[in-house]
């Protein structure tokens, strides 16, 4: 039976190690350079006075580097990454890592039940495919603002792509919302609505080749309610938060076929103001 050690006491190998450690800084001694002595001497005078001994120069650590794992196989393509300013933090690392694992783990779960079912119907199986890229959309000294573009493909006709956005606070160290910004949604929403379907019919017509003629009865010709959107901040410079993009998925302003819309709305004078005071000097002055 082992004994446990007491407090106070070393067992056979950590004296060994001990004495071999030992060992080695003797030979190390022996070795070392004339002026060596001279500087320990030195460093011992240092501290004898009072005087704080020369700290040991270390270099920098690299940057971290983006995150990205990629794997395919016959049941699921899989893809997740995001940017080095998000790697930095670890907050953000960890909960993007978690996110992972659930995602990943879902995807596989239901790839295999799909599988399962098709060769009990005698139907051919079509790989599912999962994707989630994050990047940067405004790095300044108050906020990361972080976009996602996501595609999922589960054997139908067609995939479909998602978005979502994140933004750090850097002077609390905590993650916000963009709403938690504002005022309130509804003087943010005033403050950009016009502009908003302004841009979204330009934008509109120039997919469709022929100008938009607004219709309630219309879902791809309305104006639609760019507050139920993903909000981004997006900062040109990296200085000053200058301007919102509303990011519209498939089918949210228009046909599949016409894809994703992203209306950039630059900063003005309206739109700051609908900012809480304490955060409007994170934003360009309109």
């Amino acid at each position: 039976m082992r004994q446990p050690m007491g407090r106070g006491q070393a067992g056979p190998l950590v004296m060994a190690a001990l004495l071999l450690g030992a060992c080695a800084a003797s030979r190390d001694a022996d070795k070392a350079a004339p002026g060596d002595n001279d500087i320990a001497a030195s460093n011992f005078a240092n501290r004898m006075s009072g005087q704080p001994e020369p700290q040991p120069q270390f270099q920098s650590s690299p940057p971290t580097r983006p995150f990205e794992q990629k794997e395919k196989t016959d049941l699921l393509e899989f893809a997740y990454g995001y940017p080095a300013q998000a790697a930095r933090i670890s907050v953000l690392a960890e909960k993007f890592s978690q996110a992972l694992k659930v995602m990943k783990a879902d995807a596989l779960k239901m790839a295999r039940e799909d599988q399962k079912a098709a060769m009990a119907s005698g139907f051919p199986f079509h790989a599912h495919a999962l994707e989630t890229h994050w990047a940067v959309a405004a790095d300044t000294p108050r906020f990361l603002a972080l976009k996602s573009e996501s595609y999922a493909y589960t054997g139908g006709a067609h995939g479909m792509t998602g978005y979502d956005a994140l933004l750090w606070d850097k002077e609390r160290a905590r993650e916000t919302a963009i709403e938690a910004l504002m005022t309130s949604p509804a003087a943010f929403a005033a403050a950009i609505h016009d502009r908003f379907c302004d841009a979204l019919d330009k934008a509109r017509a120039e997919k469709r080749g022929e100008p938009v003629r607004r219709s309630d009865d219309d879902d791809f010709t309305k104006c639609i309610d760019p507050m139920k959107q993903v909000l981004v901040p997006t900062s040109k410079d990296g200085k000053l938060i200058d301007g919102v993009t509303v990011i519209l998925g498939p089918y949210s302003a228009g046909p599949y076929a016409e894809g994703s819309y992203d209306i950039a709305l630059p900063v003005d004078a309206a739109m700051r103001k609908a900012i809480k005071t304490e955060y409007q000097d994170a934003f360009i002055a309109a």
